[in-house]
């Protein structure tokens, strides 16, 4: 099936965090914590889609607080950390929101997500996610992870259902 026209059909938008928001860096601090960078476009994109009525989930690995805080700041309600099985995390998360895995979206960059992508209607990835990744994906973005390509699948899916506007657009 034509990407574009299975785009359409997405109810969920799922995505890994390190790798796909994050260009896969962490600085590692005296302290023991971990320090990521975050792509301003991706936030606004994720922000717009939320006020436009799309379902925005976030499935990751780590646990640090600072990715959930600007995930709930940017609107996401649905933020798993530490998920451990992604899989089961997605079926859960399918469950609570009474959505069949055929009409998710699921962008994910690296081994950890290859069994959750399996399942979706729609497995997209950045363009620098490892080759298993790239092999299931029906789209890779053209751009990397951490670089915009959140807001380049957000941003596709929104002008498609007609909901990517600059009416009201500055009041984010």
């Amino acid at each position: 099936m034509n990407y574009k026209v299975k785009l359409e059909e997405i109810e969920l938008f799922v995505f890994d965090y390190d790798g796909v928001f994050t260009d896969g860096i962490v600085l590692l601090m005296e302290d023991g914590s971990n320090v990521r960078t975050a792509n301003t476009r991706d936030g606004f994109a994720v922000q717009w889609a939320v006020k436009q009525g799309l379902n925005v989930a976030i499935l990751t690995g780590g646990k640090e607080k600072a990715v959930e805080a600007r995930m709930r700041l940017l609107g996401v309600e649905e933020v798993h950390m530490g998920c451990h099985d992604k899989l089961q995390s997605l079926k859960d998360l399918c469950s609570k929101l009474n959505i069949s895995l055929d009409r998710v979206l699921y962008m994910g960059d690296d081994m950890p997500d290859y069994p959750a992508m399996k399942v979706v209607g729609l497995p997209v990835c950045p363009n620098n996610a490892c080759s298993e990744i790239i092999e299931i994906s029906n789209y890779i973005s053209p751009v990397e992870g951490g670089k915009g390509c959140v807001r380049d699948v957000l941003e596709q899916a929104m002008r498609l259902k007609k909901i990517w506007s600059t009416e009201n657009a500055y009041k984010w």
